[in-house]
């Protein structure tokens, strides 16, 4: 029997532990490369000429270049794709589907939990007005009265308080209200998809995404990127917000408009906004955020990043998944359940190890 070709196309184990372990089961391994991941030279002919005759896939996300059936269709035999990370809109899941290819992820708490304290590290950094206050330290300065932040949560003296607002309320999500819970504010959650029980146990408040915007003070974004979720943040919908409003965006940066976004702060229609995620990445250097000053807050797209935690447990997953698909087995973590039928059908109890 042939040695199954497994293409691990962005590079991301340093000690190659988990390379060693698909070798010792027979599996022969092709590599892509790791600057991949910062949309650095990956074209579909270079992509497809690094893994032929590919049965499985393991990589993390992949900037510039989407993951569909034009890229795939050269690897007639590919039973999965096993991600690194969490993320997974880089890759077309109806084409997968469609093409019998099981799609998994590594939801690993080190990084959906890092994300839910960078929001919430974000949002109080935003509201307590911390970069300003740290500027006028260093030039000289000394606590001046328009530099005050904000009190978050209810006090005895009868101020109510502040209102956030979570869209989204998976993982991410609900870890964030489970953080905010002691600080005795608002909780307003939009979810279609989760079930009335998560609210209650998330002590969160379900509501329509219009309210939620209307009534928030601050806006956090934990939603999938996805038809539906592309531009949710939209020029109407920033006119929704209060003009005193914060919107924080850790999770995928084509849920929000940016030129809507900049046109909004820009006009001093929006209190401001903090941003971990964006349409291009890295920023490109003309992009009028950057312009914004202390109106907004802009880290690299790597605020869940917690050392020693992601790296690690989450390829040992992929690894694991990739494992299971090759032994005709389901993997945990399927992303696409809809393609479970076809891919049942080609490749359920034939293993290649």
């Amino acid at each position: 029997m042939a040695r199954p070709k497994v293409y691990v196309y962005i590079p991301s184990d340093k000690d190659g532990a988990s390379h060693k372990q698909l070798e010792s089961v027979g599996c022969d391994l092709m590599f892509g490369d790791p600057t991949w991941r910062a949309a650095l030279g990956a074209t579909l002919p270079t992509f497809q000429a690094k893994g032929p005759g590919a049965v499985a896939m393991l990589g993390a996300r992949m900037e510039g270049l989407m993951m569909d059936r034009k890229l795939l269709t050269p690897f007639p035999d590919l039973r999965v794709i096993a991600r690194y990370n969490i993320g997974y809109d880089d890759i077309d899941l109806d084409d997968c589907t469609e093409m019998g290819i099981l799609v998994t992820h590594a939801p690993v708490e080190s990084n959906w939990g890092g994300v839910a304290e960078g929001a919430f590290a974000m949002m109080l950094s935003m509201l307590k007005r911390l970069p300003e206050l740290d500027r006028e330290v260093r030039g000289g300065g000394w606590r001046k009265a328009e530099l005050n932040g904000t009190f978050l949560g209810r006090r005895q003296d009868g101020y109510a308080g502040i209102t956030i607002g979570i869209v989204g309320l998976g993982r991410i999500g609900s870890r964030l209200a489970d953080l905010l819970e002691p600080w005795r504010v608002r909780v307003l959650a939009y979810d279609p998809y989760v079930d009335e029980s998560k609210f209650v146990h998330h002590n969160a408040t379900p509501t329509d995404l219009n309210t939620l915007l209307k009534e928030s003070d601050v806006v956090t974004l934990h939603c999938d990127l996805n038809k539906e979720t592309r531009g949710l943040i939209d020029t109407d919908s920033l006119k929704l917000m209060k003009p005193t409003a914060l919107l924080i965006n850790t999770a995928r940066g084509p849920l929000v408009d940016e030129d809507a976004l900049y046109n909004a702060l820009e006009a001093n229609r929006l209190g401001g906004a903090a941003l971990d995620a964006f349409n291009v990445e890295p920023v490109p250097k003309q992009s009028p955020l950057l312009s914004l000053g202390d109106k907004v807050l802009l880290t690299p797209h790597m605020v869940g990043g917690s050392g020693g935690g992601q790296q690690g447990q989450n390829i040992q997953w992929a690894t694991n998944a990739a494992l299971a698909a090759l032994r005709g087995e389901i993997p945990r973590h399927v992303v696409n359940p809809d393609a479970l039928p076809a891919w049942r059908k080609r490749f359920e109890g034939k293993s290649l190890i």
